[in-house]
């Protein structure tokens, strides 16, 4: 896989890499399936590498795929690491910024369904987080809101709740910013340069609050939790200042 990537990431980013043994009928061997972010990048890299050697020495045989099965219509939301990726190579490191705008314990709302008799076994952290993301270069500026959430099993540990509680948090914030990254349209031209457009498709209310009415929105709005339903995010990869995290938890 690091040799494949090594190869072919030289046309363009890749989102993944996997390799596989060729089944019992096929023979010794492998096959891999590289893809792309972009079908242009994936094309030059087919013409390119078919029948090549890269780095063994037999040669390749390498194909566009055409067919996928089970995902035709089902258009996830790529996570935050994926679209910090893309945004670092076509925007440059120093093409965008984003910042946390208000990151709220809104935990508390299950208090209604305690009022009403309702016996909770587990309880839930939930966070909501609006970032907000800029390239200054082209004059964007996006913003993004998402919900984290899990369930606390045992809410008397104190160590198990912090430790939910700092998951929870980095999840709404990489849902926030992935949410945030599906507003911005990257064209990518035959030349390498990169245009920029507001996708006004994905536009949500909160789009048009202040930074101060956002911070509010708890206080003054109800949510459908149904918007928040992004890919799930990989927690590892993320980070976040574990101080600032503990001070949030011990405010709330």
């Amino acid at each position: 896989q690091h040799s494949l990537f090594s190869a072919f990431s030289k046309f363009g980013p890749l989102y993944s890499v996997r390799a596989h043994r060729n089944a019992a009928v096929a023979g010794p061997g492998y096959y891999a399936i590289i893809k792309f972010y972009s079908a242009g990048d994936a094309s030059r890299a087919q013409r390119a590498c078919n029948g090549q050697r890269l780095f063994q020495k037999s040669p390749l045989k390498v194909c566009v795929c055409t067919k996928q099965k089970g995902f035709q219509r089902q258009v996830l939301a790529l996570n935050s690491n994926k679209c910090q990726e893309l945004a670092n190579h076509y925007l440059g490191f120093n093409g965008w910024s984003s910042h946390i705008i208000t990151l709220q314990n809104v935990s508390g709302f299950d208090g209604e369904n305690e009022e009403r008799g309702e016996t909770l076994q587990k309880r839930s952290v939930k966070y909501l987080c609006a970032v907000e993301v800029t390239l200054p270069n082209h004059g964007v500026c996006t913003r993004g809101v998402a919900l984290g959430e899990a369930d606390v099993e045992n809410s008397d540990d104190p160590l198990e709740f912090v430790t939910a509680s700092r998951r929870v948090q980095k999840l709404a914030v990489g849902k926030a910013l992935s949410s945030a990254f599906q507003k911005i349209l990257l064209v990518v031209l035959e030349n390498g340069k990169v245009a920029v457009e507001y996708n006004s498709t994905q536009e949500e209310v909160t789009d048009s609050l202040t930074e101060e009415e956002l911070k509010g929105l708890v206080q003054v709005s109800e949510l459908s939790l149904e918007q928040f339903g992004l890919e799930e995010e990989v927690l590892s990869d993320l980070s976040f200042d574990d101080e600032l995290l503990s001070r949030e938890i011990l405010s709330n």
